[in-house]
């Protein structure tokens, strides 16, 4: 008999030791086989280049790692991109909305748990007026229930005549199922839409405006002459601007004093060292309004201080109220206030009002001078936004140096000059921030409170 390498030569028969022989060498050859693949598999820790393999990479968190506030760590969260600039929380039920754009341009609300990430429920596709650009979002509470609240303002159709049949379009979500309901109004200048009150209010800047009933959908146009002007303020009719919107009549301001139509009027209302006469709310946030006064005749800082007051708006009550130096140039616009998800505490600009204990902050040098803007403010009183900017909307971005604010103290302090302000907290404390790629795409990233 012949041997060949890996088989027998054609042969007939064979003997007992010659099947050993022949099974010994099928045996080695197997073992051989296995030593080869060993090696060229990287068994001991090699690729086939010879370098140590990477170990497989751990979740770290969001993939976006912000520089942010040691109260916050990136090594948790969630993270959206391509969402559009407003988002809206609601204080019930811990859902966040925002808007995405679809392949074909129609938008479509999205929500998710705050705390988590996890996705919720997610509403049709539909086209507003202005479908060039993303529709504003709120949130408008009423007594008993929560909504979404999409707007866009633009023509009914594309041969539409301006000004004549334009809308403002508004898209009402329950926040618990996404039940949704389609109001337009018929509105022919540039409107302001607010949902600080239980409803919603849209406005022309001016005397004249129409509430929309979130629950039904039901419009009422509200004229000039039903504002129920207060007797004897001749300021009132002057410069007339709704507001905003309680439980008992819209909220409006005129020249330089303000009054709840057919309630409170604000010269009755005047905090204790003010001109009773002089008082202009600057912003409205819900349940309150923060308006800015002139001390009283003769006080001591008369010439140089105004005293910024926080009432509340079902009762016109003077909250809390804080000295501050008026400044050289009077603003073109007053900061925008923004309360904590709890309603404890209110930011606006350099002031600063922790509502539960009565104390009033207002942050600027020795000389009045200032130039810190505060952006948010979480419920255990502490503020986030920075010097040397114009607006929240410049410290939320990352400009000027961020600062952080603990209002129980009435203390500042200077943080790392690249980290990110959080422009809102979720549930369970989770920090909102904001963050543009380099390819403009939005980020919105949460990142939970720090163990």
């Amino acid at each position: 008999m012949r041997l060949q390498f890996g088989r027998l030569a054609p042969a007939g028969g064979g003997t007992t030791r010659q099947r050993v022989v022949r099974l010994a060498l099928v045996g080695g050859l197997l073992v051989l086989a296995l030593l080869l693949l060993l090696a060229t598999c990287g068994g001991g820790g090699k690729k086939d280049d010879g370098k140590p393999e990477k170990p497989v990479k751990k979740s770290t968190g969001p993939a976006t790692q912000l520089t942010v506030p040691a109260s916050y760590t990136t090594r948790r969260g969630w993270e959206l991109t391509d969402t559009s600039p407003d988002y809206a929380i609601s204080r019930t039920t811990g859902r966040l909305a925002y808007l995405v754009r679809t392949a074909e341009g129609e938008y479509r609300l999205r929500t998710i748990d705050s705390e988590t990430g996890r996705a919720g429920w997610s509403g049709d596709a539909w086209r507003p007026p202005a479908a060039a650009h993303f529709p504003r979002l709120f949130t408008v509470t009423t007594d008993d229930q929560e909504y979404f609240v999409t707007w866009s303002y633009g023509k009914v159709g594309q041969e539409a005549p301006a000004p004549a049949d334009r809308i403002v379009s508004l898209d009402v979500y329950t926040v618990e199922d996404g039940g949704r309901q389609r109001v337009d109004v018929p509105w022919a200048t540039a409107p302001t839409v607010t949902g600080t009150g239980p409803g919603i209010v849209i406005g022309n800047g001016g005397a004249t405006s129409a509430v929309v009933d979130p629950a039904t959908g039901r419009i009422t146009r509200v004229p000039a002459k039903a504002l129920k002007y207060p007797k004897g303020c001749a300021a009132c009719k002057q410069l007339t601007e709704v507001r905003g919107l309680t439980s008992k009549g819209l909220l409006v301001s005129g020249a330089r004093e303000f009054w709840v139509q057919g309630g409170w009027f604000s010269r009755n209302v005047a905090p204790k060292g003010a001109d009773p006469q002089s008082g202009i709310p600057t912003s409205v946030a819900p349940g309150v309004v923060l308006a800015k006064w002139r001390l009283a005749k003769g006080a001591k800082l008369a010439a140089t201080h105004d005293l910024w007051t926080v009432h509340d708006t079902e009762t016109g009550k003077a909250l809390v109220s804080v000295r501050c130096h008026k400044p050289a140039i009077a603003p073109g616009q007053y900061p925008q206030a923004v309360v904590s998800p709890s309603g404890g505490y209110l930011v606006a600009g350099n002031l600063a009002f922790d509502l539960e204990a009565g104390k009033g902050f207002c942050f600027e040098d020795t000389e009045g001078s200032r130039t810190l803007v505060l952006a948010s403010v979480t419920d255990d009183g502490t503020a986030y936004g920075a010097t040397n900017v114009r607006n929240a909307a410049d410290a939320l971005a990352g400009g000027g140096f961020p600062v952080t604010a603990e209002l129980s103290a009435g203390s500042t302090e200077l943080l790392s000059p690249n980290a990110r302000m959080p422009g809102a907290e979720g549930a369970e404390g989770v920090g909102l921030f904001r963050w543009s790629d380099d390819k403009d795409r939005l980020h919105l990233i949460g990142y939970p409170r720090a163990d």
